[in-house]
């Protein structure tokens, strides 16, 4: 009798806790609902007592002269940017421009790196014009920008569409781009790639009819430092059998410290990074670091970025973290460089 009645004891007390146990793991069991916070009734707040100022008393980002005054059809191009409003981005593009036309004056440097969009878009006369003037006195791009540049000296055409070439697998499958590149990285392991790119076009003018029109070319012509950065593998001539990596390197490599010197000199100096998200924010600022290493001073150097989206490395890299003074414009290659163009020549004849 006593075991039968403990074995039931143990059954109901066993019975008892896994009910305990159900209660206290259910969100609606009767546990739960005593331990639960009650909402709070709210009423409308009160408003009579908000402390109130005058319109007067109180500081303003935009005042009456700051306004547009359109001008007329007439009106040329430095009556048309005085009728511009002033707002943060019409002040950045006229600090940038005073900058540059500072920096000329007083022989600073003044370099743009440019991706291979800035080619594609035609604004290869535009840097080229720059150079000419002395305004620009070194340029840098990514392998994109000097395939872009070698085959409109070459070939007066460029970008093909890989929407319709990566299907078939003739995409970056010319003969002609790949061959010149590599050429110019074998010269360009004693001279850097963006001169041997430059010379070789300039020393055959019969295989390059329109090297006028190039960039590094005229660079060359010009004793204007170029450089060119290659990262293998991001570019149509790296999938060819005559892609020499060691010749790449060694110039490229070659040319990131030409590079190096450059920025080292660029204390009053203006840095523009026009069209590149990636490869030539991060040379800049390797760039900049072996150059403040070795003790050159370039917190008071002016950088800039020109792009249609600001992109991470761009504001990180060039226009926060090396200096005090930059300035972010955003919009369309072709419109905006050519205006930062014509803003300089305008500050440089004191208009």
């Amino acid at each position: 009798m006593l075991s039968r009645f403990c074995e039931r004891m143990v059954i109901a007390r066993r019975k008892c806790m896994l009910s305990h146990k159900r209660e206290s793991m259910a969100p609606s069991g009767k546990v739960w609902e005593r331990n639960m916070r009650r909402p709070k009734a709210y009423q409308p707040i009160d408003l009579k007592a908000l402390g109130m100022f005058s319109i007067a008393e109180r500081r303003h980002k935009v005042h009456l002269e700051d306004l547009a005054s359109p001008a007329p059809p007439e009106a040329d191009l430095a009556a048309f940017f005085n009728s511009l409003p002033t707002t943060p981005v019409t002040t950045g593009l006229r600090d940038l421009a005073r900058a540059i036309a500072q920096a000329a004056h007083n022989d600073a440097p003044v370099v743009i790196a440019f991706g291979g969009h800035v080619v594609k878009c035609g604004l290869g006369p535009v840097l080229i014009d720059l150079m000419e003037r002395g305004i620009v006195t070194a340029v840098a791009t990514n392998g994109a920008g000097a395939i872009h540049d070698i085959e409109l000296a070459y070939h007066g055409e460029t970008s093909e569409d890989p929407a319709q070439t990566l299907r078939d697998g003739t995409f970056g499958m010319v003969e002609e781009t790949p061959s010149y590149f590599n050429d110019a990285a074998r010269l360009g392991r004693r001279r850097g790639l963006g001169q041997a790119i430059g010379d070789l076009m300039n020393d055959d003018p019969k295989e390059f009819p329109h090297a006028a029109k190039s960039v590094l070319a005229a660079a060359s012509r010009l004793d204007c430092t170029a450089t060119v950065h290659v990262a293998m593998g991001t570019d149509t001539t790296h999938m060819h059998p005559q892609a020499d990596g060691a010749a790449i390197g060694e110039a490229t490599l070659l040319d990131f410290r030409k590079l190096c010197a450059v920025v080292a000199d660029m204390a009053g100096g203006v840095w523009l990074n026009v069209g590149s998200a990636v490869i030539l924010p991060e040379v800049f600022v390797k760039a900049y670091t072996v150059a403040t290493n070795l003790g050159a001073k370039l917190d008071k150097m002016v950088t800039a970025n020109l792009d249609q989206i600001q992109h991470y490395r761009p504001r990180e890299n060039v226009l926060k973290r090396p200096t005090e003074r930059s300035v972010a414009l955003t919009g369309h290659h072709e419109i905006l460089l050519p205006l930062v163009r014509h803003l300089v020549l305008l500050e440089l004849a004191g208009a």
